[in-house]
Parts: C-alpha cells; structure tokens; sequence
C-alpha cells in the first residue's frame, strides 16, 4: 500500500473526503477506485460512487476476493442510503461471509449492520432481532460499535420501548465521540431527536394534545382502551382488534372514542363514515349494519350501545378512551404517511397510491419541499421523493485494508 492511498483512507476513516480526493483523484487504479467511489459516495453523489465502485471491484484480481467484497459492502450501503431496497441482498450475505473467512471483522460486522438496517428499515423487525441476537460489538472499532448502537436504538423505537433506546443511544454517542466522524456524530444527534420530539396526537375526553414517544408507551401500557389511528387498530393492554381492512368500521370506531364519555350522533357518524352531506333512509340502514359489524369486531374490548341520538362505546375493561392519531393529518398528511415507510417513491406512484391525479400530488411535493419535511433524489423521470434521511454518510470502510498502525 503507497502512502497517498495510505492517507487518502485516513481521510475518509475522519470523515473527509475532498481531503481523500486530492491524494486519489486521479488514479486509476483499483484500491484508488474504490475510495474515489466512498469518497463520492460520503458527498452525496451516490450515481458516480456507485459507478467507481463497480469499476474497481472488476479491477481488483482474482486473488484479492478481500477488496471486491468490500467493495459489495460499499455498494449495499449506498443503496440502503438512497433507499435502493431491491439491491440484492444475498450477494451482500455472500460478502459479509468473505470477509470473515479472511479475519477481516471490521467490515464483516459493517455488513452485518447494513443487513439489519434493511430489515428494520422494511418492518422485519423479528428477523433483526434475531440477526442482532448473541452480538458483541465490543471488540469492534468505534464507528462499528456505534453503528450497532444505533440499530438497537431503532428496533427499540419502533418496538416503543425508549427506556432501551436511551440507553443505546448513550452508547452510540460515545462510539460516535471516540470515532470522531461528523456525520456519524449528527446521525445519533437525529435519532435522538425521535425521543424528544412529539410523535402522535392524543384526543381523549374533547381534548387534543401532542405526545412522545415515551408517552405513548405508557398509554398503552395504562389499560385505556385505545383507538390507533396509526395502525388502525384498537387495543387494550395485549388485546388488539386490528381494523387495518376496515375503513368504515376504523372511522366509526374512532368517533366513538372521540365522543367518550358521551355518544356520537348519528348525523356524525353518517358524516365521518360514510360522507354522506344528506342522510337518507338507505344511509341511516348501512349505519345500522355496520354499527352491527362494529359490535362483533369488538365485542372482546367494548360495547356499542344505541341511545337516542346516535350511538356511544363502552368499554368492558378500561376505565379510560383514547384516540391515537399521527401528528400530521389533514391537508398533506396521507402523502407523508407514504413517505414515512423510508421508501423513495414517484410522484405517480404516489397518485396510484392516493387515488389522485399527478398534478394534485406533485404540487403536496413541492409544499411540503418547501417546509423541510421532504426530499427528492434524481432527476427527470428518475425523480424520487422521501423523508429526509440519515445525514450524510456515515460508515466508513477502509477498502485498501487495515491500515499500517492499526
């Protein structure tokens, strides 16, 4: 290993990657092809890193399967960053696995992370846990230990148990502080912000207030009975009626428990259920059945009694009605709750998917761009849009190999 590929991986090892490039920029050999690709890959141009990091896999030779694995990593790890889900996972596998025949634990353990980043990021969570399961990253270098920190911290938030993602979100901060890389840094300062920062709405009682995520996990872990408009269930304690399939019913049900302790008249429920402006005698019989419907989907957790206006819920065994909903309904809502799965989506993808024409979306897009709250990768018919993702780039691997001082 020469000394400007020597101190060109040094450079990306502390986050800096113009650094990287003024000693590699232009060489067109393979370990300087392959931290040309991280390089561009830690600035954001994910097309050219992708690019880089083919050629130099194919420019490695037969005999170095060490480098061209790692250079399998690099490319997994910028489409999980560009939210490229349909990258093969197996030849990630099939890298990880290389690496740890030849002792390289560093990056095998990297490709271990990246692999259970997928599965969080899809909703696997079992399976992450699973992959998670008998792991010690102790003896991993900082950046790996806080990778893995971060990991735990997500399955922990979607899991909502925060007392555990606190403390792996301590643990990731210091690995993140020893490993001195600033992206690394502002990814756990980002993921400790979905602790502090209001994640759902509660109404309960005529009353609407913003909670966190730790508020959540108490409610429910309180025994209210609770309707979940954000997995479109109703649960009390491990009791879950899942409506997900059920719209009309889901609607019904969450007007009910906004009406709790009182009843929801029927105009109401016409109105939220059905959207019916002016209610018939064919209207007010639907309501009827699906009122019926309602009753057996609940029949463990409440009661729908008929009173003279309308209709009001009883719980059997909770003393409290909740109604949980996402922070951000209404105008926009629907076309971030899309976005919030991690995918990169199309626009007309996104219209297929709200029954809405193109030009009504693109232009929800271009609103919520302006407010920060969504990105767009690519251009042209390649456009994407997502939320805003991690910052930056924030693993490192050293393609050329250990380093001479470590």
């Amino acid at each position: 290993m020469d000394s400007l590929i020597t101190a060109a991986a040094r450079a990306l090892a502390a986050g800096d990657p113009l650094g990287a490039l003024k000693r590699v920029a232009l060489r067109d050999d393979a370990p300087a092809l392959a931290l040309r690709g991280i390089a561009m890959a830690q600035l954001g141009d994910f097309t050219r890193a992708k690019v880089l990091l083919k050629s130099a896999a194919r420019a490695f030779g037969p005999r170095e399967a060490v480098a061209r694995a790692r250079c399998v990593v690099a490319e997994a790890e910028i489409a999980l960053v560009s939210r490229d889900l349909g990258w093969p996972a197996k030849a990630l596998d099939t890298a990880r696995m290389t690496l740890e025949a030849h002792g390289d634990r560093a990056n095998a353990a990297h490709a271990r992370n990246l692999q259970v980043r997928r599965l969080v990021l899809i909703g696997r969570l079992d399976e992450a846990e699973r992959a998670l399961a008998g792991f010690d990253p102790a003896p991993l270098p900082p950046a790996s230990r806080a990778a893995h920190a971060l990991i735990v911290t997500g399955i922990a938030i979607r899991r909502l148990r925060t007392k555990v993602a606190r403390q792996a979100l301590v643990q990731a901060r210091e690995a993140a502080r020893e490993a001195g890389v600033p992206a690394l840094i502002a990814e756990v300062e980002g993921a400790s912000l979905a602790l502090d920062t209001p994640v759902a709405r509660l109404i309960a009682r005529g009353e609407e207030r913003a909670l966190l995520l730790e508020e959540v996990e108490a409610l429910l872990a309180s025994g209210a009975l609770v309707v979940d408009a954000c997995r479109h269930v109703v649960r009390v304690d491990d009791r879950i009626v899942s409506l997900a399939t059920r719209p009309v019913l889901f609607a019904l049900a969450r007007t009910l428990a906004e009406a709790w302790p009182g009843d929801a008249p029927r105009s109401v429920l016409l109105a939220r259920a059905f959207r019916a402006r002016h209610a018939d005698e064919s209207h007010r019989a639907r309501l009827r059945v699906e009122i019926g419907r309602l009753r057996a989907e609940l029949r463990d957790v409440a009661e729908v009694s008929a009173t003279a206006r309308g209709f009001a819920l009883m719980p059997l065994h909770a003393r409290e009605v909740a109604v949980l909903t996402p922070p951000a309904e209404g105008q926009h809502g629907a076309v971030l709750a899309f976005l919030a799965d991690g995918e990169a989506w199309a626009s007309s993808a996104l219209a297929i998917a709200l029954g809405a024409s193109p030009r009504t979306v693109q232009r929800a897009l271009d609103a919520l761009s302006a407010a920060g709250k969504v990105q767009s990768i690519g251009q042209g018919r390649a456009r994407r849009w997502m939320m805003p993702p991690m910052p930056g780039f924030p693993t490192v691997l050293l393609l050329p190999g250990p380093l001479p001082s470590d």
